[in-house]
């Protein structure tokens, strides 16, 4: 019934196939269970629940989009969101993380009227592809620096200087860069689960160099998630001056999910001849249903993670893949004291391999046409050199269209995209400078 259900024989998959995928998938982000956590600990939210938030999120998302998407695809809180929730809003801007989550919330409910209402896939058309691209490489530029500097391998310098690297001679910035090293050979090598491997790696040998020490209680009940549960301040999120952030939210919750889910859909062969994703609908439900339940778990913006391209590598093609993943990481629930020793030196890597994958996209980039490649130059510029992921996307959209009309080519420009452009305009108009 299960194997009629995923339609195994259609897919000319089976279960051993789709088990085997779902394991590769949960080892390519079981990191998410540690990473998240950590980056939301700067915006003041306690660790251990946020563990557990992290997982449940996980878990659920991740489930719904195998049984009611029937697609292989893992749902997680995504990194970048996370960075901007806990860099740029909370330690930066100086809002509470209870109000950013409330916004996370609120954008995951318009999201979700637009998903119902068909909005949603007609301003998916409207993104010119190289702005897709930029934004992905800009993420990624954005998370490899957040890497380089919770690792200590770049750290902050002066005025005149703002940036400079780190003491390399200290054991916790060697054991980054040997992490590092050792993450990107078993990538090299093509092997499953090459981040949590190094990630684990180099936290045993911490252990066992006397850097680390084990906890007390390997296996245990979850940590208690009451601290941040349903926390989050949706009246706050709601005052006139945050509105442009809530405005923020929503597009980049909508660039990240839609470009990720078109992009692995095509890696996959998912796509129609015409290019759509057949019954596009569920999946993007799937990650606008899981926002809104992760900010009140306690947790950001989530969505279909890039990593689930390793499971469909191993064979995954049905909803199936997805439900061993989902079930692996809440299981993963019962391991949080483990999974709570891992170091900065140990993430801070994983992030810059992670952001290094992401950048890889503007490869598909034609560079030699001004028109695509000053409007990516823009955002990936803002992005990094304003530590803000939000200014940089929004001056893309609003640059895109005007590099159009300045070479005379503003016949490109779609009604959607000025409909984006007008948008992060009012962004500009109303941010908290």
């Amino acid at each position: 019934m299960l194997a009629q259900y995923f339609k195994f024989k259609e897919l000319n998959t089976n279960f051993r196939q789709e088990t085997i995928a779902g394991l590769t998938t949960f080892l390519t982000i079981v990191y998410i269970i540690v990473v998240n956590p950590k980056i939301l600990e700067a915006a003041g939210i306690p660790f251990g629940p946020s563990v557990v938030a992290t997982i449940l999120t996980t878990g659920f998302g991740t489930l719904l989009m195998g049984v009611y998407a029937r697609r292989p695809f893992a749902v997680a809180p995504y990194m970048g969101q996370n960075a901007f929730i806990a860099y740029t809003l909370v330690k930066v801007m100086g809002y509470s993380w209870q109000v950013a989550l409330g916004g996370v919330f609120i954008s995951g409910l318009v999201f979700t009227l637009l998903t119902l209402t068909h909005i949603r896939s007609w301003l998916v058309h409207a993104i010119p592809d190289e702005l897709k691209i930029a934004f992905s490489a800009g993420l990624g530029l954005f998370l490899s620096f957040i890497g380089l500097n919770v690792s200590g391998i770049v750290q902050m310098g002066v005025h005149e200087a703002p940036v400079r690297v780190g003491y390399l001679t200290h054991p916790d910035v060697f054991l980054a860069i040997l992490c590092f090293l050792l993450m990107s050979s078993l990538l090299i090598r093509k092997i499953k689960g090459a981040i949590f491997m190094g990630l684990m790696g180099i936290t045993i040998l911490a252990i066992v160099c006397g850097m680390l020490r084990l906890p007390h209680v390997l296996v245990s009940l979850p940590p208690d998630i009451r601290p941040i549960l349903g926390h989050l301040d949706i009246m706050g999120a709601l005052q006139v001056k945050f509105l442009p952030i809530v405005l923020l939210m929503f597009i980049l919750i909508f660039v990240d999910t839609t470009g990720t889910l078109l992009g692995m859909s095509l890696k996959a062969g998912f796509l129609d001849e015409k290019g759509n994703l057949p019954e596009m609908k569920k999946p993007m439900m799937c990650d606008s249903l899981t926002t809104m339940i992760g900010a009140f778990l306690g947790t950001t913006t989530s969505g279909v993670y890039l990593e689930s391209l390793a499971g469909i590598e191993a064979g995954g093609r049905s909803g199936f893949t997805a439900v061993v993943t989902a079930l692996l990481i809440l299981a993963a629930l019962f391991f949080a004291p483990l999974f709570a020793i891992i170091p900065a030196y140990a993430y801070g890597p994983a992030l810059m391999i992670v952001g290094m994958l992401m950048m890889s996209t503007i490869k598909q980039l034609n560079v030699e046409d001004l028109t695509e490649w000053i409007p990516t130059f823009v955002t990936l510029t803002m992005i990094t050199f304003t530590y803000n992921l939000g200014i940089g996307m929004t001056a893309g959209f609003i640059i895109y269209p005007l590099i159009k009309v300045l070479s005379g080519q503003y016949k490109e420009v779609s009604t959607g995209t000025w409909v984006l452009a007008a948008i992060s305009l009012l962004f500009f108009i109303y941010y908290p400078y």
